[in-house]
């Protein structure tokens, strides 16, 4: 009995990654990050700014940055220096520090209409809406790297995670300490995080003349 021929069938939708950089995004560097405070600074962007200052610092997960609340960075009416909040992913505190920088422009943001009443420290503009979602988180981040000239698909919402404790490691070699900062609980997952192992191999490769 002859098998028919059938008709070859087509995906309607192209492939996800088609045309994508995929794979771990990069952290910003220092002059990264000096370059899109003086940008959110000169368009007083209030919002953005601590956002972005806030992103740095607390170095948490998208899902986990978007949803904090006021009560966690502030107490008695006055923004604290450290913070802790509790990881939707691992149901884990982590704890963080907010530098002086970061207090000033929270404080500022603090200050705004949209900010009166809100439980959250990043409310939607939408009434529905209670904070921003995490698809809105990384459009604005793509709108961050895009405003100083970086290539928007190789980075991310983990650029900001992984953009502090990347120049830690660098300065520091202290792997125990980034793990603390990230709230990873295997050590494992913070080396594979950093992309440790290959940017040693390399540091080492480039420091070989031949």
């Amino acid at each position: 009995m002859e098998t028919p021929n059938l008709p070859a069938i087509r995906a309607l939708r192209p492939a996800w990654n088609k045309g994508r950089i995929v794979g771990q995004k990069r952290p910003l560097k220092p002059k990264h990050v000096w370059a899109i405070r003086v940008r959110l600074e000169l368009a007083e962007n209030h919002r953005d700014l601590a956002l972005f200052n806030m992103a740095i610092d607390s170095k948490l997960r998208g899902c986990d940055l978007v949803k904090m609340k006021v009560v966690d960075v502030m107490a008695s009416g006055q923004i604290k220096e450290r913070a802790s909040v509790l990881q939707s992913k691992t149901q884990k505190p982590v704890r963080f520090e907010i530098s002086e920088g970061t207090r000033a422009s929270v404080e500022k943001w603090m200050e705004d209409e949209l900010m009166v009443g809100s439980e959250y420290l990043w409310p939607g503009r939408f009434h529905e809406r209670l904070h921003i979602s995490t698809r809105q988180y990384a459009r604005i981040v793509r709108d961050w790297v895009t405003s100083i000239g970086l290539e928007a698909t190789a980075y991310g919402t983990h650029s900001m995670r992984r953009t502090k404790v990347t120049q830690i490691y660098k300065k520091t070699g202290n792997l125990r300490a980034v793990q603390l900062l990230l709230g990873h609980t295997k050590m494992d997952s913070t080396v594979r995080y950093l992309g440790v192992e290959l940017e040693d191999a390399l540091a080492i490769a480039e420091a070989i003349e031949i």
